[in-house]
């Protein structure tokens, strides 16, 4: 279910995703991410909040509005 709001996430990588398991790899594109300091603008949904949940260790929030 989209927010209807118009809530968005700012999220950053700031881990490599060399050596990790293929599963993280394609959670990182899923999220718009594929090199080490690019930032994605995303909707802030529970289905994003998840994806970012399973590689906290390779992101950061930058900003959420």
């Amino acid at each position: 279910m989209a927010s209807l709001d118009g809530k968005t996430i700012v999220i950053e990588q700031t881990g490599s995703p060399i050596g990790r398991p293929s599963e993280q790899r394609r959670t990182l594109a899923g999220l718009k991410l594929n090199k080490v300091g690019r930032r994605s603008t995303l909707e802030d949904t529970p289905a994003i909040r998840g994806m970012i949940a399973k590689v906290a260790h390779m992101v950061r929030i930058v900003d959420s509005q």
